[in-house]
């Protein structure tokens, strides 16, 4: 049987959910429902539900298969006509790829994909930053502090519109000084999840605000039990130390009840890698490259 898709569609989020909850290994963050639906327009991706399991695909720039989240270990993929139509899948997180090697045995190319591994961190470390592996990262915290009046609050729907106004400031900013196509394609997905931030399941955040105004932000999503996943972040540096306040803050307040945070991948970005690594992942969730050879 083949695949049939659709649009994506936040009316059938829960049986996207129920699949993703079914994955035998802790979910990269590619798969949320919050970054498949913000990035949905750009990639213009589709999914197809299919015996339980939920395939992606994107058709631009190019058309690429992302493999299929579900209760993996029960799915029989050497009887999949789907595997064989697609051929190809990318951002395959190691538990599947594992399954497919022994499936495919050598049909299947298996190539590992370090620019999408997903940084994970200990909540407990980024919340308490002790000892000298944090020290620049506390040090920064503390002289925000000190030197600003500011408030912390969840965020809510009812200042969406605030969280909107500030982050077409930060964009345009960033816009004048560096563009580029990624910028504003991460512009145009934050605003889609934005503008549906009462739509979204389970969707969280937080703002920092001085003299009232939005300077900073996070918006996050609880990911398959014990890990919370960042998806968007942003902060005014005119405020020395406001990227470490609101990530450290957020998780104090929001994340107590999770063990880890994972914070996406650094796709390459030498200074987003540096950035990363700073915080001490305790682990990465890797990705691969799949390929059915003919």
């Amino acid at each position: 049987m083949s695949l049939t898709f659709e649009p994506l569609s936040l009316d059938r989020q829960e049986e996207y959910r129920a699949a993703l909850n079914g994955c035998p290994q802790l979910v990269t963050s590619d798969f949320a429902l919050a970054n498949i639906w913000g990035w949905a327009e750009y990639y213009k991706l589709e999914w197809a539900f299919h015996k339980g399991l939920v395939f992606i695909r994107q058709n631009y720039p190019t058309p690429a298969y992302w493999a299929p989240v579900g209760a993996w270990d029960d799915y029989d993929w050497t009887d999949c006509k789907a595997m064989l139509d697609a051929a190809s899948f990318t951002r395959v997180p190691e538990h599947l790829a594992g399954l497919w090697a022994k499936a495919f045995g050598p049909r299947m190319e298996i190539t590992e994909n370090r620019d999408h591994w997903d940084y994970v961190y200990s909540v407990e470390e980024m919340v308490a930053l002790k000892g000298n592996k944090f020290h620049k990262k506390k040090n920064l915290l503390n002289q925000f502090k000190k030197k600003y009046d500011y408030q912390y609050e969840p965020m809510g729907p009812e200042c969406v519109e605030e969280v909107l106004e500030m982050q077409d400031e930060w964009y345009k900013w960033y816009e004048e000084h560096n563009p580029s196509e990624a910028l504003k394609a991460e512009n145009r997905a934050i605003t889609r999840v934005l503008h549906n931030f009462d739509q979204i399941d389970n969707l969280t955040g937080a703002t920092l605000r001085i003299d009232g105004k939005v300077i900073a932000y996070t918006v996050a999503e609880p990911l398959c039990g014990d890990t919370m996943v960042i998806h968007f972040e942003k902060g005014d540096v005119r405020f020395k130390g406001v990227y470490q306040a609101i990530n450290q803050m957020f998780l104090e307040n929001e994340a107590g009840k999770h063990a880890y945070v994972n914070r996406e991948q650094d796709l390459g970005d030498e200074g987003l890698r540096k950035a990363k690594l700073s915080y001490n992942p305790v682990f990465f969730l890797k990705k691969f490259e799949a390929e059915i050879l003919s």
